[in-house]
């Protein structure tokens, strides 16, 4: 397992947890509640892995892109220059369900399919090496079946791992809750899972980050305390348990 390609997420504290970074090809369930900081981990994956030469896709399926560009504007990592020169591309839902004319609330299997094909095929024709889906709740919503959901993520992390490109999907769940996902399929067929929770103490409610599985890898299962700051975005330290 030590000798399997790795995608360094760029976020020191973060890879150490992982010997190293994500198995290269693997599909990373990125877990947690509005405002744990997933949207901004996955951002930072993506700037990080421009900066060392690897293209990168943010797909959103919940935000314009004007709203993601003016939040990230705020952070030193973000460099908007990466955009501009196409190492990092930010394509929305709604854009891509437009030019094809799909409705972008409601998916068929053919829908499906062809929105499959579209994300596939701009991955190969930049020769991506990093794919984020945030979220791939809101795209299951469109998917209508569990079936739908099962095949659309199976389909797009086999190819994606076969174009060698690391892909983290983000999956929204309520508050204080320990589960990993809406529709409880997600999980199964994700080769790795990070959980990002929250814990209250003495009235402020601290973000966590814990490395739930990684296939193809040792990896700490550690619940870390995770800060986000305009500096460095993700920093994580030790949690200490009293």
């Amino acid at each position: 397992m030590h000798n399997r390609p790795r995608c360094m997420t760029g976020i020191k504290d973060l890879d150490l947890q992982m010997n190293g970074g994500i198995p290269v090809g693997s599909t990373v369930l990125l877990v947690g509640p509005s405002g744990a900081g997933k949207t901004t981990l996955c951002m930072q994956f993506l700037t990080n892995g421009a900066k060392m030469g690897e293209k990168g896709i943010f797909f959103t399926t919940i935000e314009p892109l004007f709203k993601i560009r003016k939040h990230f504007r705020g952070y030193e990592f973000f460099d908007e220059t990466l955009i501009k020169t196409g190492r990092l591309s930010v394509i929305d839902l709604w854009t891509i369900s437009d030019r094809l004319g799909l409705d972008s609330e409601e998916y068929t299997a053919d829908d499906a399919y062809l929105l499959f094909d579209v994300l596939t095929e701009i991955a190969e024709e930049l020769d991506a090496k990093r794919l984020v889906v945030d979220s791939i709740t809101a795209l299951c919503h469109r998917l209508q079946t569990k079936e739908m959901i099962r095949d659309f993520i199976f389909r797009l992390g086999a190819t994606l791992a076969a174009l060698k490109c690391t892909t983290i999907l983000t999956s929204d769940v309520p508050p204080q809750t320990f589960r990993y996902s809406q529709y409880e399929i997600e999980e199964f067929i994700a080769d790795g899972i990070i959980f990002l929770g929250d814990i209250e103490r003495k009235g402020d409610l601290i973000r966590t980050l814990q490395i739930i599985k990684m296939r193809g890898t040792e990896h700490s299962r550690t619940k870390f305390a995770m800060n986000l700051s305009p500096k460095k975005g993700v920093e994580l330290s030790p949690l200490l348990k009293s």
